[in-house]
């Protein structure tokens, strides 16, 4: 079943890779989106694939690199685009 979720994650996530992380999880995983940070300090990913994947890169997420601190994240179900090809990291 496939899926499309929002996700902003919260916490020590600037500045510490979590982007380049993130992706490098997505990509292993077969996951479409993006991820990009916010200007609150907070990441925002959009992730699409098949939920169960979707959930294991949850579960991920909140481990992050190293030097990470995820303190939340907060998950909004978005309408699935079948135009998202790849996983991208947005500057």
């Amino acid at each position: 079943m496939n899926r499309m979720v929002k996700l902003i994650i919260q916490g020590k996530v600037q500045g510490v890779s979590y982007r380049r992380w993130f992706a490098q999880q997505a990509e292993e995983l077969e996951l479409k989106g993006y991820v990009k940070n916010l200007t609150t300090g907070e990441v925002e990913a959009l992730v699409a694939g098949d939920e169960l994947i979707i959930e294991e890169l949850l579960q991920r997420s909140w481990l992050g690199p190293s030097r990470a601190e995820v303190s939340g994240i907060i998950q909004t179900p978005v309408q699935p685009d079948a135009h998202l090809k790849e996983f991208k990291i947005l500057y």
